[in-house]
């Protein structure tokens, strides 16, 4: 059984911090993620449970893996509220607890930020992945504007040891690609707090196809 990873401080922050992102506007960002997915999912690093009750009908199954345990007792207390059957289950993004190519889909939901080992992480989700999977992500990343992308390095080691080892200076889209996924359409947005820019505000959202699907990298679509 893979190792729980505690981050009490952070544990007991996080639900009010999703709770403040979701009256400004991340519940959208939450429904544009998980719009159109089907069939059996899994989600990495599911948090409190906020994208359960947003599953489209479609979804016949969530597997929820969470190694936070205080996170994964909220997320479980959600699944009362899903719309969706949703099995919660305890797990590190790095060694997932299911077999090969076992889902139709992997939603990642600002947890790339987080996990110490990408790469390991985005070749589990190709290994769970079925032929012809997909992998929906929403993640804030490092910022291509020079100045915000100097005070995301200045902050960062504060903010890592505040939010559970968060980093605000990753390249997640490039990190997706590396890993040989296509990139199907892409979203580059900075989620904006009262008209105002944060150093979490850069943010992605995207629809992506493991190297085991045998497609190529996609058209890359853009927003603002």
């Amino acid at each position: 059984m893979a190792e729980a990873v505690s981050h009490p401080l952070f544990a007991r922050i996080y639900p009010r911090m999703n709770a403040f992102a979701e009256a400004h506007g991340s519940v959208d960002h939450r429904r544009e993620l998980l719009a159109g997915v089907r069939g059996r999912v899994i989600e990495v690093g599911a948090g409190t449970g906020a994208n359960f009750r947003h599953y489209p009908p479609e979804v016949d199954e969530v597997v929820a893996v969470e190694p936070e345990p205080r996170l994964r007792a909220l997320a479980e207390q959600a699944v009362t509220g899903a719309t969706v059957p949703v099995r919660v289950v305890s797990g590190r993004a790095e060694e997932l607890p299911v077999p090969d190519g076992s889902f139709d889909a992997a939603v990642i939901s600002l947890v790339l930020c987080t996990v110490p080992d990408v790469p390991r992480s985005l070749a589990e989700v190709t290994r769970v992945l079925k032929p012809g999977g997909e992998l929906r992500f929403y993640e804030h990343v490092r910022s291509r504007k020079r100045s915000a992308f100097r005070r995301q390095r200045l902050l960062n080691p504060l903010w890592r040891l505040l939010c559970g080892g968060c980093r605000l200076t990753r390249d997640t889209e490039r990190a997706i690609i590396e890993a040989g996924f296509g990139v199907d359409g892409i979203r580059r947005f900075d989620f904006l707090i009262n008209g105002r820019s944060g150093p979490a505000s850069p943010s992605v959202i995207g629809v992506a196809r493991p190297p085991a699907a045998g497609q190529g990298r996609g058209g890359v679509t853009t927003g603002s």
